[in-house]
């Protein structure tokens, strides 16, 4: 589109602005019409959607022409960007939630058996001595780290540390664990 031709349709977007200018608005119908449809259905519409939609785009270029600024951009610009958040608005309209009944998120856990209960209550009874017979400095760490739930960094400003100190020293205390943890599985 070249600049008289933007030219040609700002004005006649002011005539149907101003003046309701049925003559003016058909040109612009009969040209952007045909361009709206074809792209929408190349964003995945179906001929039928498209065309309502374009019906609804051309709407508001009747009743709303005056909010057109073509110091802003072109109008086949401001008609695309219409067209666009329309088509958006639709998609959001039609992603309807069904509800899932069989999603895991939703089953109640199961209950745990007895002899998993102490597995577990014998696994944390494990790390608990295991941890507990860290240094002080990366058993510190570590509760901070993963019971207080803080950043290394955080760690680094309440202790005075350097940050590589607080992650050495935790990398530490993970390298000990596994060490200590293994022993005890053999």
């Amino acid at each position: 589109m070249d600049a008289e031709e933007r030219q040609r349709f700002a004005a006649l977007a002011k005539a149907v602005a101003d003046k309701r200018d049925e003559s003016a608005f058909s040109v612009l119908f009969d040209y952007f019409a045909p361009r709206l449809k074809s792209w929408l259905m190349r964003q995945k519409m179906t001929s039928g959607e498209a065309e309502e939609l374009v019906q609804e785009i051309m709407i508001v270029l009747w009743h709303k022409a005056d909010l057109y600024d073509p110091t802003r951009s072109s109008l086949s610009t401001w008609l695309f960007r219409i067209a666009r958040n329309r088509r958006i608005d639709l998609q959001r309209r039609a992603q309807v939630r069904v509800f899932d009944g069989e999603d895991p998120t939703l089953q109640p856990p199961e209950e745990m058996r007895a002899d998993d209960i102490i597995a577990n209550d014998d696994r944390d009874a494990q790390v608990r001595d295991a941890v507990g017979q860290l240094p002080e400095e990366q058993r510190a760490l570590l509760q901070a780290a993963f019971f207080l739930g803080q950043s290394h960094t955080e760690i680094a400003e309440a202790t005075g540390l350097p940050l590589g100190t607080v992650k050495s020293r935790i990398r530490l205390a993970f390298g000990k664990l596994r060490n200590l943890l293994e022993r005890e599985e053999a």
